[in-house]
């Protein structure tokens, strides 16, 4: 029966976790389970084949914008300090279904930029609570050669510390030497988020999330609660609760305290009796860190976080929803992080907001008109279709296009094997593969590839008429901002080109 009530979403994202860390994927092939999670699979929807991004700004922007990050330009690691961040001509989901009755939040980490611009509560979440950045960098403070006394370094690239903010209808006019404007909304600082205090953090989150779900139920509206858990970015410290509890080392032992997280947020759900209308949604924000291992992701795709191949953008998954989705389904079909966005307005009852946002889409008192590269799943979760709408994914890694898949064949147009001190590497002939019969990407280097590949060549030119198609969409959506460069040549090559504009 087709539910009368809006459905309530829960989006869960972990962090950098990799495909074969939930036990629904690895199947018992690795030590650890991780029961809460699998239930959502057991009770709704796996998919094999779902992509996130290269990095977790990108990931993270993708998921709540349904855009490709090189248009929002949010494409690489979002740094203390950083003028890029979430522009206030891109939608989030919350912008767009706040309209339609909801009570909008969202949950720990965020890494979409921290100045006050940037900040959740002035793009569509009542209310924030969380942190901003990778937790690496939350701990920088905490070494001992960090220059802490050291007032430029305080004030211009210290991280900020944990947030609790709410959306207000008074535009405070105060402004922040480095953070700007606060606007339409209050901001509390609640101090660092510390080693010490990243043992707990993630209890203190979840009683924040719990809490919001409880208000939203007295209130009797549809909520959209968006939890960003903190496991299982680097570095991982856990309370005593936590450590050694599976004797397979500190990775596992995280993710069983996420597991945990996930099982209280579902038993709310539960507890309140609104489990059957409510939308939950796991996922990540990219691929697998197994350069940090044992502290590190585990996935049997090459590659990971940060590169073109599938090990850094296939992600685990999943969604449940009781009174519309079949329990116990695994889908082949390709799907990605940027579809999260139309399919939970279309649940919401706009199935049109693609089309919308095209042609220009007031929501509240905010005039949108974007391109989403997302499209709406909820046909395929539904059964009322047997495909998915997606055939293609484009494998950006921080402003270069790596590869494009569609439907069964990949196709790499730059190669890269180490994330940080990897060359990039631009094959004269591009190097297709068939990720049906080599999903793994392991063959490529077998001595008789060369000779596949030159017999395959013919699935570059579907695949050039799909990039120009693509880049088509740039004329009149172009990229928001320019992306983060964190190579100084960069830097001089922007001075030498403004000075010769001046020049001329």
């Amino acid at each position: 029966m087709m539910p009368t009530a809006k459905p309530n979403v829960l989006l869960i994202m972990a962090d950098d976790i990799g495909w074969f860390d939930v036990s629904a994927y690895h199947r018992g092939i690795m030590g650890g389970r991780t029961p809460n999670i699998d239930r959502i699979a057991a009770e709704g929807v796996l998919f094999t084949d779902a992509y996130a991004q290269a990095s977790c700004t990108a990931g993270r922007a993708a998921f709540i914008t349904g855009q490709i990050p090189m248009r929002t330009g949010l494409t690489t690691v979002g740094m203390p300090g950083a003028p890029q961040g979430l522009q206030a001509e891109d939608p989030t989901l919350a912008d767009l279904i706040k309209p339609e009755g909801y009570l909008t939040a969202q949950i720990g980490k965020n890494h979409l930029g921290d100045r006050n611009e940037f900040l959740p509560t002035v793009h569509g979440f009542d209310e924030f609570y969380g942190n901003l950045y990778h937790l690496n960098a939350e701990e920088e403070p905490e070494q001992p050669d960090y220059p802490n006394d050291n007032p430029l370094v305080k004030r211009l690239f210290s991280p900020r510390g944990v947030l609790d903010c709410k959306a207000s209808d008074v535009d405070d006019p105060a402004e922040d030497d480095r953070f700007g404007r606060v606007g339409k909304q209050t901001i509390t600082d609640t101090g660092p988020l510390t080693r010490e205090r990243m043992t707990t953090i993630e209890n203190d989150l979840l009683e924040r999330s719990l809490g919001f779900i409880d208000r939203a139920h007295e209130q009797g509206k549809p909520f959209l609660l968006w939890h960003n858990s903190t496991r299982m970015h680097v570095w991982t410290r856990l309370s005593e609760r936590w450590k050694d509890k599976t004797g397979l080392g500190v990775y596992a032992d995280g993710m069983q305290e996420l597991d945990w997280v996930v099982g209280q947020l579902l038993q709310k759900l539960d507890d309140l009796g609104i489990a059957d209308n409510t939308i939950v949604v796991f996922a990540t924000d990219n691929g697998a860190e197994k350069f940090t291992w044992p502290d590190g992701g585990t996935s049997p795709f090459r590659g990971e976080k940060g590169l073109g191949w599938e090990g850094g953008f296939r992600a685990p998954v999943l969604i449940r929803w009781p009174d519309r989705i079949a329990p116990g389904q695994v889908l082949n079909g390709i799907v990605s992080l940027e579809d999260i966005v139309p399919t939970m307005m279309a649940a919401a009852g706009v199935p049109d907001i693609k089309e919308r946002l095209l042609a220009g889409h007031k929501a509240g008192e905010k005039l949108f008109r974007v391109h989403l590269d997302g499209y709406n799943l909820l046909p395929y979760l539904t059964g009322e279709t047997g495909e998915s709408p997606r055939h293609e994914f484009f494998y950006y890694g921080e402003h270069d296009l790596f590869a494009l898949r569609y439907n069964n064949w990949k196709v790499h147009f730059q190669v890269k094997d180490d994330w940080f001190a990897g060359a990039l590497l631009r094959p004269t002939i591009p190097r297709p593969v068939n990720l049906r019969v080599d999903p793994f990407e392991q063959h490529m280097d077998a001595p008789s590839y060369p000779i596949y590949a030159g017999e395959k060549l013919w699935t570059v030119l579907p695949a050039a008429a799909i990039i120009q198609q693509h880049a088509a969409t740039f004329t009149d959506f172009p990229p928001r901002q320019a992306p983060a460069d964190f190579n100084p040549q960069g830097l001089v090559d922007a001075a030498l080109h403004a000075a010769a504009q001046r020049h001329d």
